[in-house]
């Protein structure tokens, strides 16, 4: 099996490429299968002339076929202006419209702020539906400030637990066996911080709709 890793960072180190090398190594642990990084930064020039020309060049060309032949795909942008960046959609408006049929897709970004930490559901959630892909349920954001931190990690886990999974039809019905916090690892983190946990310990109390309701009724 192959997996294939889309980078759009821009630098080099760059977080963008750093958050898709720890999410390759998370699917990896899983899964036995060969990684191909694609760096969308050395095709910058090629992608311009694919839009002017209608013909790709042989990197490209190698690029393109390559995520149409992965088992899985791995596709991590940094965040501009709210959203994925020119040259990572471009390199998707450049792709077959068939190539990610059914595939198995893990998504990242990378951003300087919290703020923009729902990107990968306004943003490249929709462009990988429209592309008929299949995005895996956990998609992982990293803010400047998630580096270090265990949240980033057991996030970073149980994605390429889940990408690992749907690679493999051999596990496919097997349960995930990672060991999170689950309502930790999936639930976006308060733009507040008002409420970071679903564990009654903390003082956070789940009432179930019907007791409330009858509650008020009694009153």
């Amino acid at each position: 099996m192959k997996v294939v890793v889309v980078s759009a960072g821009l630098s080099s180190p760059s977080s963008t490429r750093l958050l898709a090398d720890r999410l390759t190594a998370a699917t990896l642990a899983h899964v036995d299968a060969e990684p191909e990084v694609i760096e969308l930064r050395e095709l910058a020039t090629e992608i311009a002339q694919h839009f002017v020309t209608g013909f790709p060049p042989a990197r490209l060309a190698a690029a393109l076929d390559a995520v149409a032949a992965a088992d899985g795909l791995i596709a991590v942008t940094p965040v501009f202006a709210g959203s994925y960046s020119g040259l990572f959609k471009s390199f998707f408006d450049v792709i077959d419209k068939d190539a990610l049929t059914g595939k198995p897709v893990l998504l990242g970004a990378t951003g300087g702020t919290a703020r923009h930490s729902l990107v990968t559901e306004h943003a490249l959630r929709p462009l990988f539906t429209y592309l008929r892909a299949l995005t895996l349920p956990t998609a992982v954001y990293a803010a400047s400030e998630d580096w270090g931190e265990d949240g980033l990690a057991r996030r970073v886990t149980r994605a390429g637990a889940e990408l690992a999974r749907f690679m493999s039809p051999a596990t496919a019905d097997a349960p995930l066996a990672v060991d999170v916090d689950t309502a930790a690892a999936i639930a976006p983190r308060s733009l507040t911080g008002a409420i970071t946990s679903v564990d009654p310990a903390d003082g956070f109390e789940v009432v179930p709709f019907e007791q409330r309701l009858a509650a008020l009724r009694v009153q």
